[in-house]
């Protein structure tokens, strides 16, 4: 078996609540995670996110751990090392102004148009991101349980990325999160962000390890697993929690 020299993880609701703050606990582990291995953190999410989510909630970590902190924003097209002087770019592809001015149309006129347009929302329901572009059906902060109630099936984003798809083909529409989806170039996902942060590190894809809560076929982690990495399936980040517990003790210190 190939030593363990990585492990990254999605954000919502595997390290934090949707667009929450991290528990203290998982703070503290990943503290000490990073004192042994690489830690990566995968999302669709914007750096803001990552920030406001867990680097500003990190406890101390001396700097010479903290540069194995790796970010990878909107699914690996911008990649971030953390420094003392906090998240530093390493690279950001950004979409082209008509390809962001073409999804931004194309996601609000098909939502009016399915009527998945909602009147009462939290924040914004569009985002231009750099290099995704995102709507989220309540708003970008909207309350947990009010995303939770939305789609409980699924049934609606699927109709919605269905819809959006056909109106750009030359893009990727992908479901996000509870409530979202993201439009990108052809070929992101969460694997295209792995494979680039192996190329970054020089870390063998098989030495990794991914902690993910939507590993089913339809999730938007599942694409890790076909790739080959290994994976840790969660529910929350109270699972999360429990299983860096057992892992943190069995990995060398640096």
């Amino acid at each position: 078996m190939a030593p363990l020299r990585l492990v990254a993880f999605d954000l919502d609701d595997t390290l934090a609540p949707s667009k929450s703050q991290i528990d203290p606990r998982i703070g503290e582990l990943l503290a000490a995670l990073v004192q042994r291995v690489e830690v990566a953190i995968i999302s669709g999410g914007t750096l803001g996110q990552f920030r406001a989510q867990v680097v500003d909630h990190l406890p101390p970590i001396p700097g010479a751990a903290l540069a194995h902190l790796h970010l990878l924003p909107t699914c690996g097209t911008q990649y971030y090392r953390v420094g003392s002087d906090g998240p530093e770019e390493v690279y950001a592809n950004l979409l082209a102004p008509d390809q962001t001015a073409r999804a931004l149309a194309a996601l609000e006129s098909e939502s009016r148009r399915l009527g998945l347009w909602e009147t009462h929302t939290w924040g914004p329901v569009l985002e231009d991101r750099g290099s995704q572009v995102t709507f989220s059906a309540l708003g970008q902060h909207a309350p947990v349980d009010a995303k939770s109630a939305w789609d409980v099936d699924g049934r609606k984003k699927d109709e919605l990325r269905r819809a959006v798809a056909a109106v750009l083909p030359d893009l990727e529409v992908r479901s996000g999160g509870s409530t979202s989806i993201d439009v990108t170039e052809r070929g992101i996902d969460k694997a295209y962000g792995m494979r680039r942060l192996s190329a970054a590190t020089g870390i063998p894809l098989d030495d990794m390890l991914f902690v993910g809560d939507r590993l089913d076929v339809h999730g938007n982690d599942y694409p890790v697993l076909a790739l080959g990495v290994a994976c840790q399936a969660v529910e929350n980040w109270e699972d999360t929690a429990r299983f860096l517990q057992a892992l943190i003790p069995t990995l060398p210190a640096r």
